[in-house]
């Protein structure tokens, strides 16, 4: 059923700044090259991630969660001139695909795959970051975040994706249902963490953004 919160999203789509070409190009990839195209950022969320990166102006970008390398290619649109981007992610089947897609951009040479475990690989990066986007499984987001801000310089920002989880945080929780349990943990942990002043966005599945102080 079509939803008002459907027909706020298609209006703020077609009053925000245009999708990029190489960008559709890709968003059609994916439909054609993967069984779950919706998780791509997509047009709304992409020209988000790219306002929030050129306001930011990162030197080192961090990235969990690669998918098909949308996000990563919105988000190199901010970095500094001398910039950098680590993109991690498990599946191998999609490296070819985000790579095509990262050399064909501005941003190809400082942008860095990763295969594997974002836990085994972020300590070995040796980098501070700017800005870090969370976009892989939810079960780890805590983790994740523990992991993550330490290694942030002051006034640096983490994005979390997916914080909303289709409303099922909203919800009463299944005895079985582990991610949505984690994730209304990990966005009171995040609210009430020090170190950090958040705020959470619904925007399309829920996005907060979290500025180390």
């Amino acid at each position: 059923m079509h939803t008002l919160f459907e027909e706020f999203d298609d209006y703020a789509t077609r009053h925000s700044a245009d999708e990029p070409a190489l960008l559709k190009e890709l968003d059609r990839a994916t439909h054609l090259r993967t069984t779950q195209p919706r998780m791509l950022s997509g047009h709304f969320q992409g020209r988000i991630l790219s306002m929030l990166s050129k306001l930011i102006s990162p030197k080192a970008i961090l990235e969990i969660g690669t998918f098909t390398g949308y996000a990563a290619l919105c988000l190199a649109e901010g970095l500094a001139q001398d910039g950098t981007l680590d993109t991690i992610d498990v599946n191998e089947e999609l490296f070819d695909l985000q790579r095509t897609f990262f050399d064909k951009s501005p941003w190809g040479s400082q942008i860095t795959q990763h295969l594997g475990s974002a836990l085994d690989i972020i300590p070995t990066l040796g980098k501070k970051f700017d800005l870090v986007f969370i976009d892989a499984d939810k079960e780890n987001y805590p983790n994740y975040w523990e992991m993550i801000v330490p290694l942030m310089n002051k006034g640096g920002v983490i994005l979390s994706d997916n914080v909303l989880w289709s409303g099922k945080v909203l919800q009463e929780v299944k005895p079985n249902d582990k991610s949505t349990r984690i994730l209304v943990e990990y966005n009171r942990m995040v609210k009430e963490d020090p170190r950090v002043e958040t705020v959470l966005l619904p925007i399309r599945d829920g996005l907060t953004v979290s500025r180390v102080i």
